[in-house]
């Protein structure tokens, strides 16, 4: 499917969205030395390759070469990256003219590829979109995939913030949720990305198989002594498609998952940070903004296998997905034809997208802001956001909405309430 001419995009239509909202933009890499069994993302084994001599293997520092055996395929990623900038190239006309104000590159394991690359695809981008001069760009990395200074080089290109996958301190885990890493090279990942970047991530998954309240706690307090800026925190959930839909390993009981968050939180405030979204904890000045954007329902456009777009035009609310094949998305990008869907979202489901983003901020969100992302007037809402008040998962006043404490808990039932 191509891209429609902006034409399309600009004809009347039955919303009207007195402006439009900040645009970031999202970069797929989808490749992984290793697919997670818990992981549904469209991300891609590297399949192993026999090799004779010095095999690539992930040893306590990384990266390493060592003895005879098997090494990953090597990436594609010249032409993977000539395929990004040929999607860049054909989307421009739907951005064209709005400042980009973040970069997230997102995977997969976008730390497999090389510095030299990272740099290119920024200095590819850069060359084609006008950036805000502050703009976040963020790279995702994994502890199995860095080497010394290998972060200092991701910095130079460009990055200006790491999130680090680490998942868990805990070598049983770790060897549960099929990671490629042990403790030792998490802490050693986070430590370099500590030393390379002024603001960084870490991710941590709780209600792991198996896992006690002792250990979640454990996890946190390494973390913690890591001194991240930013927390990233993940129910262990058993989706469709993966290895554990198939193979579901026993994971702690509801109760004792709460009683973790409600850990997990009351330990992040103990060392200054906030619980400014669901899953996510901050130091002052350190909120990613990236994500944020995408909770307050603003713009992004993404590029690269199976990407997602959210686009926003005077009448019309518009997402997009990329082929998700990677060869197939090279091929397609290559030609001019990346886009495998591209719909126009109803007025009916504007409330719900909204709704399922905005409300996961603990501060919720500005009524009109409501009107001016969705295009909509707020009677639109006005009888849900009775319902939810009455069942105390909202507070609100004249001008913001929102989430109580139960509403957060029960996040998903009040999100419900505004299904078309």
């Amino acid at each position: 499917m191509a891209v429609n001419d902006i034409q399309h995009y600009m004809r009347p239509g039955t919303l009207q969205l007195t402006a439009l909202p900040p645009l970031a933009l999202y970069i797929h890499l989808p490749w992984c030395l290793k697919k997670c069994p818990y992981c549904d993302f469209n991300s891609h084994e590297l399949a192993p390759v026999t090799f004779a001599g010095s095999a690539l293997q992930v040893g306590a520092s990384g990266l390493g070469r060592s003895g005879t055996g098997w090494q990953p395929a090597a990436l594609p990623e010249a032409r993977y990256l000539d395929a990004l900038r040929a999607d860049l190239e054909a989307a421009l006309p739907l951005v064209w003219g709005r400042e980009v104000h973040s970069i997230f590159l997102g995977g997969g394991t976008p730390s497999l590829f090389s510095p030299e690359a990272i740099d290119r695809l920024l200095s590819d981008v850069r060359a084609r979109v006008k950036l805000a001069a502050d703009a976040e760009i963020t790279l995702e990395a994994n502890p199995g995939t860095f080497e010394k200074d290998r972060f200092k080089a991701f910095r130079a290109a460009g990055v200006t913030r790491l999130s680090v996958g680490v998942q868990s301190f805990n070598d049983a885990h770790l060897k549960a949720l099929g990671r490629v890493h042990d403790a030792g090279q998490a802490i050693a990942a986070v430590e370099e990305a500590a030393a390379s970047f002024e603001t960084f991530n870490i991710d941590l998954m709780y209600a792991l198989p198996g896992q006690t309240l002792e250990q979640l706690e454990a996890d946190v307090t390494q973390a913690m002594a890591l001194l991240p800026p930013h927390l990233s925190i993940y129910h262990l959930t058993i989706e469709p498609n993966t290895y554990f839909a198939k193979f579901p390993p026993v994971t702690p009981p509801e109760d004792l998952a709460y009683a973790m968050l409600d850990r997990i939180t009351e330990m992040t405030t103990a060392t200054g940070m906030e619980r400014y979204e669901v899953s996510a904890y901050a130091k002052p000045g350190h909120r990613c903004w990236h994500n944020w954007n995408y909770w307050q329902f603003g713009d992004y456009l993404g590029i690269g296998a199976g990407a997602h777009s959210k686009l926003s035009f005077p009448h019309r609310v518009v997402r997009q997905v990329r082929n998700r094949d990677p060869k197939l998305y090279m091929e397609n990008a290559l030609a001019g034809n990346a886009i495998a869907q591209d719909e126009e979202v109803t007025r009916a489901d504007l409330p719900f997208e909204f709704m399922l983003n905005a409300l996961r901020l603990a501060d919720g969100f500005a009524l009109q802001d409501f009107t001016a992302r969705t295009g909509l007037p707020l009677s639109t809402i006005e009888q849900p956001l009775r319902q939810a008040q009455a069942k105390g998962l909202i507070e609100r006043d004249f001008a913001r909405v929102k989430p109580t404490e139960r509403g957060l808990d029960f996040l998903s039932d009040l999100q419900a309430l505004f299904l078309a």
